[in-house]
């Protein structure tokens, strides 16, 4: 997906990935910390399953997820789970 509006021009990935679902799995590691960040982005972490810095988790890819990823893409990394 194209990088879209981000509150401070220094801050955020420069572009993210592809919006495209695969069938499978994905792995969410959360590489920054939510602390300094918004109470709705520290509850959307804790929606997905990170506790902590550099916690990693394991979903099902879905539209759900897609969109809380979206709104903390500059703290997380997404790859997918080879079976």
């Amino acid at each position: 997906m194209p990088r879209t509006f981000v509150w401070h021009p220094t801050r955020g990935p420069k572009q993210t990935g592809k919006n495209e679902l695969t069938t499978g799995k994905v792995r969410i590691k959360q590489v920054r910390s939510g602390i300094g960040h918004s109470e709705t982005m520290k509850l959307t972490l804790k929606a997905i399953g990170l506790r902590h810095h550099q916690a990693e988790v394991i979903k099902q890819d879905s539209p759900a997820l897609r969109g809380q990823l979206k709104k903390v893409r500059h703290l997380v990394e997404v790859e997918p789970v080879e079976d």
